[in-house]
Parts: C-alpha cells; sequence; structure tokens
C-alpha cells in the first residue's frame, strides 16, 4: 500500500494524515480491507504500535471498521475528488510513425468481435467454435506447461515448430521450406510490420489488390510507405495492372480477399516475372488457405519461386482460433537475418508455451483432424447461405463462390452505394449484421458489395440470417413480395 507520509509532527499523526487522505479522495475504496499492522509496519518503515494508534484513532473517528479475526476495513464515509487541474493539458510532440498509426486506426472494432446488439452477426473474422477444440487445445497447455523452458525463447521460434510447419507446408501447400527459413510471428499483422521494417523506406511504393485485406493497408501506410492499388477480375489481380515503381506487392492467389478469386497459373508467373524484373518483393498471404470445399488447389505461389522473391505468410488465427496469437513466415534467404534480427528487436520471440503445445498438436495429427473437421462445419454453413440468399435475395445479389475460405462476397445487382448503406442501416435495427466491401478498397468499388462471413454462425442461424436478409431487401423495396416470397 503506498502512503506518503508528509515528515509533520508524530509518526502516528502522519500515518493518520496519510490514511484519510487515501481514503477520501478515493485511492481506498470504502469496503477495502486495509494491510495488517505488522505488513503496513514493515512496508512504511514504522513500530507495529505506531499503525495500531492510527488504525485506533481512525476507528474512532468512523474512518475504520473493527471485524474481530478479520481485519480493518474501510468505512463508507464517502469521497471528495481531487480538483482537477488547471494548467493546459500537456500535448506530447508524436513522432511521424505515431502521427500515421493514429491517422491509419479508424476506431472500427476488430474482425470477429460480435455485437451484443446483434441477433445474427455476418462479420468476416468471427471465429468457428468448437468445444472440442477447446478441450484439446487446454490438454496440450497443461502438457507442455509441465516441461516449459522458462528461458527467453528463440526469437525465430521453437524448433519443433517450425518442423511441423515445414512438413504441413511441404504436403498441403507444396511449399518447399527448411526450419531456418521459417520465423514465428504473433500473427499476420505482425508479419506485414517486419516486412514494412525490413524491405521498405518510407516513401516506397507498396502494392495492394483492390479491394485486399485492409490491415495490410494500414500496416504499411503506418511505416510511411505509398499504398497503390492493382485491379482485381474474376480471375484475382491483374498482373499487366501492377505498376513499375513499387518496392513489393502484397497478393492472396489461393483465395482473393475479399472477392474469392483463384489467381491461374500463367498470372502466377506473370507475377513472379515481374517481380525478377523490377527486383521487387512479394508477399503472399495465405490467410485461409486450410479451408477448400471442392476442387483441387494450385500449390502456393512460394512453389514457383526460383528467385527468392516470394515472402508467405500463413497464420493459426483461422485454423485455430483468434486469440492463439500465432503465425508464420517463410523467408527468402536474402531478407531471413534481418528479419528475425527485426522480430527479436520487437518482442525478444513469441510466448514459449504456446509454441510447444501447438508442435505437439501438429505432431499427434489433432491441428489436421481438426482441420477436417472444421471444414465439414464449414461447407454446412457455406451451403445454409448460398441456399439462403438463393432463397431470399434472388438475382438481387450476384454471389461469387470460391470455394473455399469463410466467406463470400455478394455483390448487389439493383442498387448504388448509397442504397447499399441504407441496407447495411436498415438490417442494423433490425439485428442483422451486413458489412460493405467498401472499407477494403483504396477506391470506390465499380458496384455495391457485402462481404459475409458464415463462420461464426451454425447452419440454422445463418438460415434465420438469410430470412431476415430477404425481409430487410424486400421492406428497402429492392425486391417485392412475390420475388422473396
Amino acid at each position: 500500500m503506498y502512503l506518503d507520509l508528509d515528515g509533520q509532527g508524530a509518526r502516528y499523526a502522519q500515518l493518520i494524515r496519510a490514511l484519510k487522505g487515501a481514503i477520501l479522495d478515493g485511492r481506498v475504496a470504502a469496503g477495502a480491507r486495509l494491510p495488517a499492522s505488522r505488513s503496513l509496519a514493515r512496508e512504511i518503515d514504522v513500530s507495529r504500535n505506531t499503525v495500531l494508534a492510527a488504525y485506533e484513532q481512525l476507528q474512532a473517528e468512523g474512518f475504520l471498521l473493527g471485524r474481530v479475526g478479520s481485519g480493518s476495513f474501510v468505512a463508507n464515509v464517502g469521497t471528495t475528488a481531487p480538483p482537477l487541474p488547471s494548467a493546459t493539458p500537456l500535448i506530447a510532440p508524436l513522432s511521424s510513425f505515431a502521427r500515421r498509426a493514429l491517422a491509419n486506426t479508424d476506431g472500427r472494432s476488430v474482425p470477429g468481435h460480435q455485437h451484443a446488439d446483434l441477433r445474427y452477426d455476418l462479420q468476416y473474422g468471427s471465429p468457428l467454435t468448437n468445444p472440442l477444440l477447446a478441450s484439446m487445445w487446454r490438454r496440450e497447455v497443461s502438457r507442455a506447461a509441465d516441461h516449459a523452458d522458462v528461458a527467453y525463447p528463440d526469437a525465430q521460434g521453437s524448433l519443433a515448430l517450425r518442423e511441423q510447419i515445414c512438413d504441413y507446408l511441404a504436403r498441403r501447400r507444396g511449399v518447399p521450406a527448411q526450419p531456418q527459413d521459417v520465423l514465428i510471428v504473433s500473427g499476420t499483422q505482425q508479419a506485414f510490420s517486419l516486412a514494412a521494417r525490413v524491405l521498405l523506406e518510407a516513401g516506397d511504393t507498396v502494392v495492394l489488390e483492390d479491394p485486399h485485406y485492409r490491415g495490410a493497408r494500414q500496416a504499411f501506410m503506418a511505416h510511411g510507405a505509398h499504398a497503390r492499388g492493382c485491379r482485381v477480375d474474376g480471375d484475382g489481380l491483374v498482373p499487366a495492372a501492377l505498376p513499375s515503381s513499387a518496392r513489393l506487392a502484397v497478393v492472396t492467389p489461393s483465395h482473393q480477399f475479399p472477392t474469392g478469386a483463384l489467381l491461374p497459373l500463367s498470372r502466377r508467373v506473370e507475377l513472379l516475372e515481374w517481380a525478377a524484373e523490377r527486383h521487387a518483393w512479394l508477399i503472399e498471404d495465405d490467410y485461409d488457405g486450410e479451408f477448400r470445399y471442392g476442387g483441387r488447389p494450385l500449390a502456393a505461389l512460394k512453389s514457383l519461386d526460383r528467385d527468392g522473391r516470394v515472402i508467405y505468410i500463413g497464420s493459426f488465427s483461422k485454423a485455430l482460433f483468434p486469440s492463439l496469437r500465432l503465425g508464420y513466415m517463410v523467408l527468402p534467404t536474402a531478407v531471413r537475418d534481418a528479419t528475425v534480427a527485426a522480430k527479436w528487436l520487437e518482442d525478444r520471440g513469441c510466448s514459449a508455451l504456446e509454441q510447444a503445445a501447438l508442435a505437439r498438436f501438429m505432431a499427434d495429427g489433432g491441428f489436421e483432424r481438426h482441420l477436417r473437421r472444421a471444414a465439414i462445419a464449414l461447407r454446412a454453413r457455406r451451403t445454409a447461405m448460398l441456399n439462403g440468399l438463393a432463397r431470399h435475395a434472388g438475382d438481387v445479389v450476384e454471389v461469387v463462390d470460391s470455394n473455399a475460405g469463410m466467406h463470400l462476397t455478394a455483390w448487389l445487382t439493383r442498387a448504388n452505394h448509397g442504397d447499399c448503406e441504407r441496407l447495411v442501416a436498415h438490417a442494423r435495427q433490425r439485428g442483422l449484421g451486413l458489412y460493405t466491401v467498401a472499407p477494403y478498397c483504396l477506391k470506390p468499388p465499380p458496384r455495391p458489395g457485402l462481404v459475409l462471413g458464415y463462420a461464426g454462425l451454425p447452419p440454422a442461424d445463418i438460415e434465420a440470417a438469410m430470412r431476415l436478409f430477404g425481409q430487410c431487401l424486400r421492406e428497402l423495396g429492392f425486391i417485392g413480395a412475390r420475388a422473396a416470397a
């Protein structure tokens, strides 16, 4: 307990004044138990008799209540808040990075955050809840804790986990990697931040697909980069539209975010040629490559990289759960040591306990068993959403079905951007959370659209949400009563 004795008069009188001040200004709340007399005496270096005398006086004045065998408790005497300072509040001279970081934080809720006032929230990023996974993860963390190394972790990440990631990527994504190429990070966002630190100077141009993942834009712009959009069509990024001046391009070839397009092999080759010719870098964000529901996916872009120009990023946030802040980067040799050094300076390494638990979970096959179960659950939710949109929205929406991921993009065929915003506002009043494509774009999209996440709701709730969606469309006049029936 912090008490500032004023040095005026007897020690017990100083202690009385200090305790009264703490009680009256609210630093010690009513009902709070004060330290035992012996403990407080040791803390403030006075005799126990001094503390006892102060406690007795404060009880007599009604500031304290003594309970035999329990101690001394603060009485409810009200508080007198200290006066507000009259001086002008201090304005901190922020760095250019801090100003850019503030400018690129728009105050929107974190993806996956559930809004309590919504019956059905279709926000992208809401996690797939799986009680069985929670039980398995508790078991793995408990096992890891029994053998945890209390020393600082390896800044590059646990060797056991990096080995498991290499094995997984080789089998599932066709990515050849050695453990020394892998860096464990605290999610995709840190990966973008490290790449910006290592590869870019303030003023350099970074290319983003348009539309794109907003977190990437915020990270690079906070570091002083100029973000420039590149056109996306039904086959994903258009390499012919890439600017020649860019130092870096961020791409999602396996499942373009948010449109869902799959970049064909010919364009992947064009993209790699662009990077090699201009000595530029490519970041491949494979944010949900674990979940596909039809057809054999193309191997990752990284598997085609012969010039060491592709930095591959993966995350366990979507595959497992967002609160597990673990992801990874597969780094070309030319930038590996510098990126590991930047990681060390930033946080000295990710949690050793969680890395150990995840490494064992992967080694025992639990991770891939979970992925198989999750894919079955997600496929059912995706089917419920597709069927519901067809039944209740009809041709009012054009759905991009990519057979992958945890969301759908639905373009509105009979509306402008203002109509789309009205629809979102009206749906929210009815308890339905809808989200537009616009925040993911550098330029306004040519037509309005919605990003509909389906991972966070069971099929029955998705069916009800789609029914409510149809009602909202009808109430705003997008479709007639007959079309929605």
